[in-house]
């Protein structure tokens, strides 16, 4: 059992980061016309350069890692059983985060801020277009909550990083915990209620559901918070023209370009679901004139889940930046926060 959550936690993460990578090259393309016109009329296939080099990671998987980090030393001191205290190990590990941006935070923690080992990973202080909802956010003097937002943003930042909270298995009510790290830094019920659908189908995936029950178990506790109609309209489209069969790009395009979050969760949810492969769904994810990064990357961390880290293309994790530290967060959530299994 073990051994198996291991390979699936680290496929999530992973796979996470993948998407982003492959999506990072096409992410401010304004159609899928120009992709097509960069890459030729099947659009992006393979890792191309961004940032300066193939298989460069953005602020998605950043942030994730920085997810990740929080949830790990929250176990370390003892804080799992108490959720507030989990929400307030993962806003330090964002400080931490925002630090390696050169920003600076209003909050009184900000300054003691410096546990954990990504903060000393020289690569994670490149910038990559880090969203500016989160870095205004985190600039704060508060930490956003669902009762008491920041803002009214429903942009992706919120969804795209915690796919952790899922495969946190010792870490109870994964919706609840995602909503709670989600409104960190966004404050629309869409904005937070997609972090908590997603982060109720990574658990679910990861402990061996079918991402179709898993989508099911997810919308039954999604449509019991208040504000959730959006989210919901979102999500059963998505499945509807998944039941449908057909898999392209103008499919993905109906269902919106993935900047805001029920956008994005959508687009993941579709791509994933029914597709040939891995190589199929995450080329699906990323092809079209949006936010391509994150829904690679959201694609990814469902597939890489659903079907552990073989799934993935030797080639293109092969090209990955910071593949090792990955693997090594990956292993650390497996062993802090992997629920004894």
């Amino acid at each position: 059992m073990r051994k198996a959550l291991r390979g699936r936690i680290r496929g999530c993460l992973l796979a996470g980061a993948v998407g982003d990578a492959l999506g990072a090259p096409v992410e401010f393309d304004a159609s899928l016309d120009e992709i097509r016109r960069r890459f030729g009329p099947e659009g992006l296939r393979e890792p191309a350069p961004a940032y300066g080099r193939v298989g460069a990671i953005t602020d998605d998987s950043q942030l994730t890692l920085f997810t990740a980090e929080g949830l790990v030393l929250a176990a370390v001191g003892g804080a799992l059983p108490e959720r507030s205290s989990v929400v307030r190990n993962v806003h330090r590990a964002y400080l931490r985060w925002l630090r390696t941006q050169g920003e600076y935070s209003r909050h009184p923690t900000f300054e003691r801020t410096s546990e954990g080992w990504l903060l000393a990973v020289p690569a994670l202080h490149a910038r990559r277009a880090p969203g500016a909802t989160c870095l205004s956010a985190l600039a704060s003097d508060r930490m956003g909550r669902v009762e008491h937002p920041l803002n009214t943003s429903k942009g992706c930042g919120g969804l795209m990083r915690v796919a952790p909270v899922g495969l946190a298995l010792a870490a109870d009510d994964p919706f609840g915990l995602g909503c709670d790290i989600a409104a960190l830094t966004h404050g629309h019920p869409s904005g937070y209620l997609a972090a908590g659908f997603f982060a109720h189908v990574i658990r679910e995936l990861v402990t061996g559901a079918s991402l179709e029950a898993a989508c099911q178990e997810a919308g039954e506790e999604l449509r019991r918070r208040p504000h959730h109609e959006e989210c919901t309209s979102a999500v059963e489209r998505a499945l509807a023209l998944a039941k449908r069969g057909s898999r392209d790009p103008e499919a993905v395009a109906s269902l919106g370009q993935g900047w805001i979050a029920e956008e994005a969760l959508a687009i993941a949810l579709y791509c994933a679901l029914g597709a040939p492969d891995f190589e199929s769904a995450l080329r699906l994810a990323v092809n079209h004139g949006g936010d391509s990064d994150s829904t690679g990357s959201l694609t990814g961390n469902l597939l890489g889940a659903a079907l552990s880290e073989g799934v993935i293309p030797a080639r293109w994790l092969g090209v990955l930046e910071l593949r090792e530290e990955i693997e090594r967060m990956a292993d650390e959530l497996c062993a802090a926060v992997g629920g004894g299994a």
